[in-house]
């Protein structure tokens, strides 16, 4: 579970109804060599790892993770717009989502985030975060 320490301090969580979005967006060069090499992650200041997971509720109060269909799309104060590719990271009983991207010192990202869940029928559910960077 090495993606589950990632931002682990730094992580939000969206809440869907039946499922939660947990969520963090953190400088590359935070993540450790092991973790970075493990998941083939550039380090560096001038990088940004987002990290989603979908979880869904459970009446025991054990959540359990699910597949989604997730779409981001990253806008900065410009209006410059990127869509970010995500890849699926499973480890053990984990799914995770990934993407890694460039940022810009005090760069304020707005990330749009669509997410169905595999396990959900009806339309995506959307929500968005704002994150600024700072390169060191």
């Amino acid at each position: 579970m090495m993606l589950a320490s990632i931002g682990a301090v730094a992580q939000q969580a969206e809440d869907l109804g039946t499922h939660w979005v947990h969520y963090s967006a953190i400088n590359t060069s935070q993540l450790s060599p092991q973790v970075a090499g493990a998941f083939g992650i550039q380090r560096s200041s001038s990088r940004a790892l987002l990290n989603l997971a979908v979880l869904r509720k459970n009446e025991d109060g054990l959540d359990r993770p699910v597949r989604a269909r997730i779409r981001v799309q990253a806008v900065n104060l410009a209006g410059q717009r990127r869509e970010l590719e995500l890849r699926e990271v499973v480890e053990q009983d984990a799914v995770y989502y990934i993407a890694s991207f460039r940022i810009h010192n005090e760069e304020r990202i707005t990330f749009r985030i669509s997410v169905r869940p595999e396990d959900l029928d009806g339309p995506a559910r959307e929500f968005s975060f704002q994150q600024q960077f700072f390169i060191y």
